[in-house]
């Protein structure tokens, strides 16, 4: 038996790289059931398993077995609601390209995405794509937000791709790492990606002009060797991140500002919405907790009413 990187899944097959660099085609012996996790891909990028050889000619294989996961990262899977579709697993960190025009990236989606990492404790960066296009009131917005995730502990880089500003830090911060790189269609990740992969051409696609709302370029997620040493894993577009598997009432453990202050609320099972005593709403009025922080955190969880499973 040989171990076995995942760098693609297609549904049924597998694009797997054994540790002497060859990669094989590989198909899943009978059913896994791993975790407990109600998935709809029980092998996903990133996964370590081991394989057998069936054909070299061919080099087709078989996977035997999933070794332990360090962590993964799952959205709600698009086509079956109930289930879970775990994007990526094995991750040093997760980052998310944004930009602050054409399209706008909204704060809600970026706190939902930095919810997400923390719930499966993967070390997030939020990059700002499109600086070359930004004017006056867009530097002074990413100042207000590069300050706030800053002083949560989350790194935040502005660069532009196009104009090749700001990416010498960014391929340092990627080197030797396995990093999972997602975002909203439209936001240049598709052009980040190539930019760190000369030669691969991956597909890229304008902003379609008359919805200012990016198309999908890619269905599943597919990983990456970087030429100085490291992987990054290029997701879909996520149109949209739902924060599921979660209970409630553990939302605010999530918001690192608020998971620090969660012993001073009078109740213990305290929502932070209504209830007296609450040290979150207090830190709002204190401005210690960024007010939109508070706004993202009442809008995930009124989508959180609406999902039941």
């Amino acid at each position: 038996m040989i171990k076995a990187l995942v760098y693609r899944s297609t549904g049924s097959w597998y694009s797997v790289k054994d540790e002497q660099g060859n990669f094989h085609n590989a198909r899943m012996k009978g059913v896994f059931k791993i975790d407990d996790i109600t998935s709809t891909n029980p092998i996903a990028v990133g996964d370590e398993v081991t394989i057998e050889v069936e054909n070299e000619l061919e080099t087709t294989a078989m996977i035997i077995q999933i070794l332990p996961r360090r962590n993964y990262i799952n959205r709600q899977s698009p086509r079956m609601k109930h289930q879970q579709h775990i994007i990526a697993a094995n991750l040093d960190q997760s980052l998310l390209v944004a930009t602050l025009k054409d399209p706008k990236t909204s704060q809600g989606f970026i706190d939902r995405f930095l919810v997400v990492c923390e719930m499966y404790h993967v070390p997030a960066v939020i990059v700002f794509n499109k600086t070359d296009i930004y004017r006056d009131k867009e530097f002074r917005k990413l100042e207000e937000l590069s300050a706030m995730y800053r002083s949560l502990n989350y790194q935040v880089h502005a660069v532009s791709v196009e104009a090749n500003q700001g990416l010498e830090a960014l391929q340092h911060l990627l080197q030797d790492k396995t990093t999972l790189v997602s975002g909203h269609s439209g936001v240049g990740k598709s052009t980040f990606v190539n930019y760190l992969l000369p030669g691969k051409e991956i597909k890229t696609q304008d902003v379609s002009g008359w919805s200012g709302k990016g198309m999908h370029t890619t269905t599943f997620a597919n990983m990456y060797d970087l030429p100085a040493g490291g992987r990054i894993i290029d997701t879909p577009g996520i149109r949209e991140l739902a924060v599921t598997g979660l209970e409630k009432e553990e939302l605010s453990h999530y918001f690192p500002e608020m998971r620090d202050r969660l012993n001073n609320c009078r109740y213990n099972n305290c929502m932070h919405i209504n209830e007296p005593d609450c040290a979150i709403k207090q830190a709002v009025i204190d401005k210690e907790i960024h007010e939109d922080r508070y706004v993202s955190y009442v809008n995930i969880l009124d989508s959180m009413e609406q999902i039941k499973y």
